[in-house]
């Protein structure tokens, strides 16, 4: 039953243990993973198993919880969308001057030929005292298309999300990416439109993962550019796959993360813009999320005629990580959510801030949903 992992939820928070519950992009199956102790486990080379929380910045600690006690339960979509208020988006004047004016000094700094893109993000700060776990069912309600999830560890923090973006899927040694860039809002029964900036941007996200998987993989390809709709709204995706040689996953997930689509490019001079320049701390906004190396069983003979022969299985390793965009943390009465938007030569920073309170829509609307 769902509710017995909800009911154990509530028990984590109140005991102080860690957990995260999660639901997988249109599936109806509701994931928990309750850790029995509050210590912290930290991810050494990514060959470890459990759900791993990875901040922006890999210097840090990437979070392992071990998969002490894991439930499964169905979970039916209520699909109350009409149900949100549409007006939702919170706007603080001086903070809109001073995106506007970091935006401007990054385009000033692309425009020098320093950077080519630099991804710059704020934080909005919103005063209200709310249980995670009811925030967390209207997140289910609302964006049953997307990657939801309430993590939390009691000497870490606590985060809810709503991701349209994979990091990146495996099984044994193959894997699929992808690139995810572009932003328009959703109108109904519309195909959205781009614009250069849009499709340059997008094709500057795929070339970097390409060229920085090159030499950490034996094989790679990506397939042609789609325009995909999460939520209410539109991005372009190109998905890439291939084959990463035995235990070299986190070689694969270090070349990776971040990419241009989070950090910018050249990716050294991009992080160092948003590290020295944006006023605070992003912390595990724009890492990544996801099953780690968990154990999948596989029939090597599907030949119904050769039944000696099915009977041999195989144990694989399968992991499933999810970039942490579309995210709120939570902190006492304090709830944060987190937007940003790729800034390249042809930005306007109004638009760019326009982006950006499209974007907190996605967060604002868990918040008012009745």
């Amino acid at each position: 039953m769902v509710q017995e992992l909800f009911d154990k939820a509530f028990a984590s928070l109140e005991e102080e243990l860690p957990f995260v519950l999660y639901r997988k992009p249109s599936e109806v199956i509701l994931n928990g993973v309750f850790q029995k102790d509050n210590q912290i486990h930290s991810v050494v080379d990514f060959s470890e198993t459990g759900f791993v929380f990875s901040p922006f910045d890999l210097n840090a600690k990437s979070i392992l919880l071990k998969t002490d006690t894991v439930l499964k339960a169905s979970i039916e979509h209520n699909y109350t969308l009409n149900q949100a208020k549409e007006k939702t988006s919170f706007l603080d004047e001086t903070e809109k001057v001073g995106y506007l004016k970091l935006i401007s000094k990054a385009i000033e700094v692309i425009n020098e030929g320093e950077l080519d893109k630099v991804v710059l993000s704020r934080k909005i700060e919103v005063n209200a005292k709310m249980s995670p776990v009811s925030l967390f069912e209207r997140v289910l309600d609302i964006y049953p298309k997307a990657f939801c999830y309430l993590w939390h560890h009691p000497n870490v923090g606590t985060w809810i999300g709503a991701t349209p973006e994979i990091l990146v899927k495996s099984r044994g040694t193959q894997f699929t990416t992808m690139s995810l860039a572009g932003t328009q809002s959703s109108t109904e029964f519309l195909k959205p439109i781009w614009a250069k900036k849009e499709l340059n941007e997008q094709q500057v996200v795929t070339d970097y993962i390409l060229d920085a998987l090159k030499d950490e993989v034996v094989s790679i390809r990506a397939s042609d550019v789609q325009s995909v709709e999460a939520g209410r709204l539109w991005h372009l995706r190109t998905e890439i796959s291939g084959v990463f040689a035995p235990n070299k996953f986190g070689d694969v997930l270090r070349a990776l993360h971040p990419t241009p689509a989070v950090c910018g490019t050249p990716l050294k001079r991009a992080k160092k813009f948003i590290v020295e320049n944006e006023y605070y701390d992003r912390s595990f906004y724009t890492g990544f999320l996801g099953e780690l190396n968990f154990t999948t069983e596989l029939t090597r003979n599907k030949n119904r005629r050769n039944q000696e022969n099915s009977a041999y299985r195989s144990i694989v390793k399968s992991s499933e990580l999810f970039v942490n965009l579309r995210c709120m943390q939570i902190k006492n009465e304090t709830i944060s959510i987190y937007v940003g938007g790729g800034i390249t030569s042809d930005s306007v920073p109004e638009s760019e801030w326009n982006e950006t309170v499209l974007k907190s829509d996605t967060m604002f609307r868990v918040l008012n949903h009745k």
